[in-house]
């Protein structure tokens, strides 16, 4: 037999030609019955499980896809009796029983007994027809096919414990609206076998009032639309069960929708915990709005005022300060007209004993006069420093000498009932900080030892010089020098429970209109935003001990004490010219006086737009001096002009209080501030100190 191209690229061709034939019957290849080679030819390029039963013998002859059937056992070339007698004896009985003149199908035969386990169950469809040469039989041709009924049931099987292993009910429902598969969720969610559920109408299964609820996305699923949604769906134990549903249309080859796969997955214990937030979030508005009324009868008319919550905020913290000035006025207005007394009265002795010729006598009550008159512009600093709104100003502050200037205010602060003592160290070390806003914090924290002490105690305030070694020793600080300011009282103290919340913004165990719960929490911010940190010691029925960390100001020696008197300040240099801006005609007058005593030129104007026309022009000026609350325009509107025509002109605002002074960022480079009343030494510093700094 001649081997062409077509056979040797199968596996069974070439064993062909490699097998031994001569004590076969066909004998050797090259002597084969044409009829032979030519459907030999032929099945071995077939992809079918094909096989040639040739002769009376049924000498077996096959392709490469029926020796995959029959597990490349070797029956190349034996009679079918004889090498199927034992591993396939239905194969076998179905040929000897079929007709060989006829062709015929047997259906559902039993694979050879050697297949490996699991596939005992495969059935075969066998197809026996006649091969003929002329009008002789002279073989079979034998073809092997699985059954596909069998394997559909075999799939379906898996199909299903596939899905009843699944946490969801899957089924499917066909056009009618009729169940035609459920896995075996159903039957415990309904209380009905997938068995009686088979061919239910929708509406029999989950109830009329469910049916109803779905009606739309059951159209939009025939209609040939994915749809997904959340539903309730009746349960056999009563209860209502909310399901997240999927409906996924079902087409066949042509598209048409059969019906649609129904995936419903329980989903009642995270709708339910919804719920459960939602109503809590309900509850806590309502407990917040509780508290926003509660704010609101002690703060009506400030939060009337509130169109956010950022001002509502700052609102209660100008509240706050407002609060601590209110704890001194009894106290305040008695020094007040003590301090008014002594000025108003020693101008009027002045002005008799100058009408009357006695000069010489009126010196000392020149002296008390200025004495009460500084004494109340000091008290006025500190009244302004507590209420008005201010950024943060960080300078050189000698913490021994605020405390002492402070003494009498917090004295009185706290009562005759509360003894007060301080432990000030000595070669103090200045800090880095805002005067102001130490000297509100320092009150404020007096005010709280105060509260804490209703029957009286004891109150300490102690500085000291404190070097930290390492990072993070005290809170969060680096290593370095600092300064600390306490106050220690003997009060009641604080549980941990209150400790641990006393820097939250609100916090407060005082009664309803007797704090703002902000002091703390100020006190926090401001000594962070200086670079330091909060500590706080207290336990019930053994006080409390609050320690400010300040950094220590880079300059640690005080310059040169003692102020000259204006004879010996330093001299303008040649042409040195200030403008001064200041719509009150006294004040006006009191600094050019000052700044022509020392040699300088001084322009003059009353309000801005007179003050912008000098800017504008040729003159020479090397300093502007300005209010700050001028008449229209504000000092800070007249220094951004100036800068514009003049870029580095150097500005010092003066102010008694300034509202503009407020907001963070008013001073920029090249600017500073002197509040009023201000010495006159003062002054003549900070314009020296202003014209020597470089420009820029």
């Amino acid at each position: 037999m001649a081997v062409d191209s077509g056979r040797l690229r199968s596996e069974m061709g070439r064993r062909i030609e490699r097998h031994d034939w001569s004590e076969s019957t066909l004998g050797p290849l090259l002597g084969w019955p044409d009829r032979l080679r030519g459907v030999l030819e032929t099945i071995l390029e077939s992809p079918l499980p094909m096989c040639i039963l040739w002769g009376d013998a049924e000498l077996q002859l096959y392709n490469d896809a029926h020796a995959d059937v029959i597990a490349r056992t070797d029956a190349l070339g034996k009679p079918l009796g004889q090498s199927w007698t034992e591993a396939w004896p239905a194969l076998v009985q179905a040929c000897a029983q079929a007709d060989l003149e006829q062709a015929c199908l047997l259906h559902n035969q039993p694979p050879p007994k050697h297949l490996p386990d699991g596939s005992g169950d495969i059935r075969f469809d066998l197809a026996l027809s006649p091969i003929r040469d002329g009008g002789a039989v002279v073989g079979r041709l034998l073809c092997l096919r699985p059954t596909a009924e069998h394997a559909l049931r075999r799939r379906e099987a898996e199909l299903k414990m596939i899905t009843d292993a699944l946490p969801v009910l899957i089924g499917y429902v066909d056009q009618d609206e009729r169940y035609r598969f459920n896995n075996r969720h159903y039957e415990s969610w309904f209380g009905h076998s997938p068995e009686w559920l088979y061919g239910k109408h929708l509406v029999d299964v989950v109830g009329e009032h469910a049916y109803n609820a779905r009606s739309e996305q059951i159209k939009a699923a025939l209609a040939g639309q994915s749809v997904v949604f959340e539903a309730y769906m009746p349960h056999q134990d009563g209860t209502r069960r909310q399901s997240l549903m999927h409906y996924l249309p079902r087409r066949d080859g042509d598209g048409r929708v059969q019906g649609f796969f129904v995936l419903a997955q329980d989903v009642t214990e995270r709708w339910q915990a919804e719920q459960a937030l939602r109503e809590l979030n309900e509850t806590l508005e309502s407990r917040v709005q509780e508290r926003t009324n509660a704010l609101a009868e002690v703060y009506e008319r400030l939060l009337k005022e509130m169109a956010s919550r950022e001002q509502a905020q700052e609102a209660l913290r100008q509240a706050q300060k407002m609060e601590a000035v209110g704890q001194l006025t009894g106290g305040i207005a008695h020094d007040f007209n003590n301090m008014l007394t002594g000025i108003i009265g020693g101008l009027d002795l002045i002005q008799r004993y100058n009408q009357t010729g006695r000069h010489a006598e009126t010196g000392r009550f020149i002296d008390a006069a200025v004495t009460s008159a500084n004494r109340a512009a000091a008290l006025t600093h500190r009244l302004l420093a507590f209420a008005r709104r201010q950024p943060l100003n960080l300078k050189r502050v000698d913490l021994n000498a605020l405390v002492d200037s402070m003494r009498d205010l917090l004295v009185r602060t706290l009562g005759s009932h509360i003894l007060v003592d301080a432990q000030l160290q000595p070669d103090l070390w200045p800090a880095s900080s805002d005067e102001n806003q130490l000297e509100s914090a320092l009150l404020n924290l007096v005010i709280n030892a105060r509260d804490a002490m209703p029957n009286g105690g004891s109150l300490y305030i102690a500085t000291a010089n404190v070097v930290l070694s390492r990072q993070a020793e005290i809170g969060d600080l680096p290593a370095g020098r600092y300064v600390t300011l306490s106050v220690l009282d003997s009060g009641c103290g604080m549980t941990a429970k209150v400790l641990a919340s006393a820097f939250e913004p609100f916090f407060t165990t005082k009664p309803i209109g007797q704090g703002t719960g902000l002091g703390l929490s100020m006190i926090y911010g401001f000594v962070r935003q200086a670079g330091g940190h909060v500590q706080i010691r207290s336990e019930p029925g053994k006080g409390t001990e609050v320690t400010l960390y300040l950094p220590a100001h880079h300059r640690l020696s005080d310059s040169p004490a003692g102020a000259s008197p204006v004879a010996d300040a330093p001299r303008a240099a040649q042409g040195e010219t200030v403008l001064v801006v200041e719509d009150d005609p006294a004040v006006r007058m009191l600094v050019v006086d000052v700044l022509g005593m020392l040699g300088y030129a001084a322009l003059e104007a009353a309000e801005g737009n007179a003050a912008v026309k000098i800017l504008e022009s040729h003159a020479h000026i090397d300093l502007l001096v300005s209010d700050v609350g001028l008449p229209g325009m504000n000092g800070r509107q007249l220094a951004d002009i100036a800068r514009q025509h003049r870029p580095s002109l150097p500005v010092l605002f003066m102010t008694g209080y300034a509202e503009q002074a407020a907001s963070s960022g008013f001073l920029d480079t090249g600017m500073d501030m002197i509040s009023k009343p201000f010495a006159i030494d003062d002054l003549i510093s900070r314009i020296r100190d202003m014209l020597t700094k470089p420009s820029g």
